[in-house]
């Protein structure tokens, strides 16, 4: 396997925490409160016997709610799942599990419509259809958005309204305020519970451990571990880094999209930064430098709306060439009535800001965004351990390869939630998953202060951001392999807390990411090496995945992938014959045609119910 020439990293199995003064118990812990933990919880709703929901602060606070741009579903007669599917797997650059692409675009329509069904209003057009808008990586208009750009806000309302509907059934228990700090296993290591945090406003205060026969993580994504991200405060990893911690296999670390279209808001603005959502350049926006120079012409045949691997890719190498920390997105053509109906949030936002998008240049820069891998899962949503299993940003369903497709998140989330619940339902039900005891973990914790987290994110944004290298990745895990050996120094006898715990949960990530980035010697998708800034399909068409092993050293695995994942693909802009260009000839010879889709109106609630019936 490749070696990444970076010394051997170490994991502890836990985080330093008070002992747990309280228990609750469960069938299913889920935790988080996006739409992949909200659909799971809801879908699991009296099918099994108690579900518990925790959720880090309040119900609405995740990154599903800060979703501008849209879900992508086949819900036209003119697109078709073949045209999805197609896009995703040119998106993932060769890494795609197809077989997870597959399920993605076949289950989405259906779930999208249950998702309506429940009450999730999009926004229509005159004749009341569902208008579908196009995005960067899409041949086909397949975005359905709501409010212009608040899809995400609309979905989580109408999951949140959904929830709130049964807050009385007594087999779904909410408890908000909470953290999970890491995974309770049994003597076989099989997933049996978490240890979590709830502060004053939760039920219960202080550390606890709630027991269950299965635990889901939807904890959503780690943008937190760098400078400035378009993630919410709450994106620390947690989810993500537990699962480490407790000998899940992660993978495709190194796979982080930063957004192209970021608003800069000058040299050393940190935290969440305003999001400029592809959507706008999907109805006509277009970059350019500082001179006024469009530059993505010739760089992809859809230019501006190229996958946002390449768009961010041709941003970081333009502000090099002009030696500025910006470029701009011209809007102004669209005019201030288009923009004000079509993105209220985002022209609200930005003229809060000093900038008024009918008017004036944007200044724009890449930022993290999000994170194409996570805890491996399989179709299932089951992890590699016993009890475990994962959905949305925190999972690695293999959907994204190495750059997630525009708004193929949500999408993701919806699906993979509904077929985790569903074989939740069926193993439950079966008697599998019995009851287990939790026993002590072996090792020493770790902690790391708070107010070291800003130490953990320069070093990440320098070293293993949006451009790496051996030499970066190196500096990079040198300074945070200083921050753990001075962990037990500088908290030996303190206990933690919401702040430490995340940042040291950062730590740990950072460092996983970092060496998984050190072990791909090339440029793919969100992975860009300035020292291989070559895809090299010969040497590095795999997977990286690594797991703590029993004595705490993380242990990389390098996974191959079928040489034909590439087979018809047009995945260096070339515009070589592709299964899309043979479907629209065929399309044009009257050879084939695309069946209407049938509307499901099916609720969800509705389908649940019926299979609690059947059991």
């Amino acid at each position: 396997m490749p070696q990444s020439g970076l010394p051997e990293v170490t994991v502890p199995r836990r985080l330093r925490a008070p002992a747990p003064g309280w228990t609750a118990t469960a069938d299913v812990i889920v935790v988080g409160s996006g739409i992949a933990g909200l659909t799971t919880a809801l879908r699991l709703r009296r099918r099994v016997d108690r579900v518990l929901l925790v959720t880090k602060t309040v119900l609405d606070e995740g990154s599903t709610a800060w979703a501008q741009g849209g879900i992508a579903a086949v819900m036209s007669p003119e697109d078709s799942p073949a045209e999805h599917i197609h896009d995703t797997l040119v998106a993932g650059v060769g890494l795609c599990d197809v077989d997870a692409v597959e399920a993605l675009v076949r289950e989405g329509t259906d779930a999208v419509w249950d998702l309506i069904a429940l009450g999730a209003e999009f926004d229509r057009g005159d004749t009341g259809g569902l208008s579908l808008t196009r995005e960067g990586g899409h041949h086909r208009d397949r975005i359905l958005h709501a409010g212009g750009d608040a899809t995400g806000r609309e979905i989580s309302r109408a999951l949140i309204a959904a929830l709130d509907r049964v807050r009385d059934d007594p087999g779904i228990e909410v408890i908000e305020h909470a953290l999970v700090v890491d995974l309770l296993t049994d003597a076989d290591e099989r997933v049996c519970g978490v240890t979590l945090h709830v502060i004053g406003e939760g039920q219960v205060d202080g550390v606890g451990a709630a027991h269950a026969r299965a635990v889901v993580l939807a904890t959503g994504g780690l943008g937190q571990i760098y400078a400035s991200t378009t993630n919410p405060s709450v994106a620390t990893g947690d989810g993500m880094a537990a699962a480490l911690r407790a000998g899940a296999v992660l993978a495709d670390l190194e796979f982080v999209q930063f957004h192209p279209t970021v608003l800069w808001l000058g040299e050393g603005s940190r935290g969440q930064q305003p999001l400029i959502s592809e959507a706008v350049r999907g109805e006509g926006a277009f970059l350019v430098d500082e001179a006024g120079e469009r530059f993505m012409q010739g760089q992809h045949p859809l230019a501006d709306l190229a996958p946002r691997d390449v768009v961010a890719r041709a941003i970081i190498a333009r502000m090099r060439e002009t030696g500025t920390d910006h470029v701009y997105l011209d809007c102004r053509h669209l005019g201030a009535e288009f923009l004000e109906q079509r993105f209220p949030s985002i022209v609200q936002r930005c003229r809060e800001l000093g900038f008024d998008p009918a008017t004036q240049l944007l200044p724009v820069a890449p930022a993290q965004h999000y994170a194409s891998g996570g805890v491996r899962t399989d179709l299932r949503g089951r992890s590699s351990l016993e009890g475990l299993y994962a959905c949305g940003e925190t999972s690695c369903t293999g959907v994204h390869g190495a750059n997630r497709l525009a708004s193929n998140s949500l999408l993701e989330g919806l699906v993979f939630a509904r077929r985790i619940a569903d074989d939740l339902t069926t193993r439950l039900a079966a008697g599998e998953l019995p009851e287990a005891t939790p026993v002590a973990p072996a090792g020493q914790p770790e902690l790391i202060r708070g107010k070291r987290r800003l130490d953990v994110q320069r070093a990440m944004t320098a070293g293993s951001g949006t451009v790496r290298s051996a030499a970066s990745l190196a500096a990079t895990e040198q300074t945070l392999a200083g921050l753990a050996a001075r962990a037990v120094d500088d908290d030996a006898d303190k206990q933690g807390g919401p702040k430490s715990w995340e940042t040291t949960n950062l730590l740990h990530l950072g460092r996983a990411l970092t060496y998984a980035a050190a072990l791909r010697d090339e440029t793919r998708g969100g992975h860009v090496r300035e020292d291989f800034p070559a895809r090299d399909d010969a040497h590095f068409l795999h997977h990286v995945h690594l797991r703590r092993s029993g004595s705490g050293v993380l242990e990389a695995t390098v996974v191959p992938v079928p040489p034909s994942n590439l087979d018809g693909l047009d995945l260096d802009g070339s515009g070589a014959s592709t299964p899309l260009d043979v479907l629209d000839k065929a399309r044009a010879e009257g050879t084939v045609t695309t069946k209407p889709l049938a509307r499901h109106t099916q609720s969800v609630d509705q389908t649940v119910d019926d299979t609690k019936e059947t059991q």
